[in-house]
């Protein structure tokens, strides 16, 4: 039974992804915040025929809550054999470095990294048990001239190290388990302002790419994957 849980699956590329993942087969758990936006996000995800089994709490600034969804979904989805770290929050993108404020960089990165990391640590057991994955969406470390928010980059940046010493790790003392991170591109959603220039695709877009990837039958341990590399200007 393939069952993935997706961190911020009510809205944008996490709903993309939790859709065309169940497109695909898979038997989905939405991970999100609020209730009501969940409920609303299944009721969709049901319409389009995805097996959603239900939602889960995930608010990952609370390491209370996060030890709570953990054990509900040990009890309720023991056969989980994907994570998608996909929930995060943007910082003040409007800034520059000298302008970003530390608040804004300890907030991101208590969401973005912090919170993924406890979350994925309490889940590793039950992923272990089914051979499972752990797959963050992400930006690369690279810093690129032409988008280079402080706080998201930052916090994106320690999420990709965190990848590369699990895949390490794992390796190292031949754990049953795999990690990879995936840029999905420049992608419009309300994370950006709902941004639409060339190059940008859509959550459909985006959803499909990364379902056929995780569908590909191939290990990709340790992998930054760019689903659609960020083009560069002339």
């Amino acid at each position: 039974m393939k069952t993935v849980l997706v961190t911020g699956a009510n809205k944008g590329i996490g709903f993309g992804i939790a859709k065309h993942l169940g497109l695909s087969g898979w038997r989905v758990i939405i991970g999100a915040r609020h209730q009501e936006r969940a409920e609303k996000a299944i009721e969709a995800l049901k319409d389009a025929g995805i097996n959603v089994l239900g939602w889960v709490n995930i608010e990952l600034t609370s390491a209370e809550c996060l030890e709570q969804a953990a054990q509900e979904i040990a009890e309720k989805y023991p056969e989980l054999t994907l994570l998608v770290n996909n929930a995060g929050i943007p910082g003040d993108m409007s800034v520059n470095a000298q302008q970003t404020e530390l608040k804004d960089i300890k907030e991101t990165l208590e969401v973005n990294f912090i919170g993924t990391f406890t979350l994925t640590q309490l889940l590793m057991s039950v992923l272990e048990k089914n051979n499972g994955r752990i797959v963050n969406v992400t930006v690369p470390s690279e810093i690129s001239p032409y988008w280079h928010p402080l706080a998201y980059v930052t916090s994106k940046a320690a999420q990709n190290a965190m990848m590369g010493v699990m895949a390490m790790e794992f390796q190292q003392k031949g754990r049953t388990l795999e990690t990879f991170s995936v840029h999905p591109g420049p992608t419009t959603t309300d994370l950006n302002g709902n941004m639409s220039l060339p190059g940008f695709h859509d959550i459909e877009t985006v959803g499909a790419k990364f379902a056929e990837l995780i569908n590909d039958g191939k290990t990709h341990q340790g992998e930054f994957i760019e689903l659609y590399p960020i083009v560069k200007e002339d």
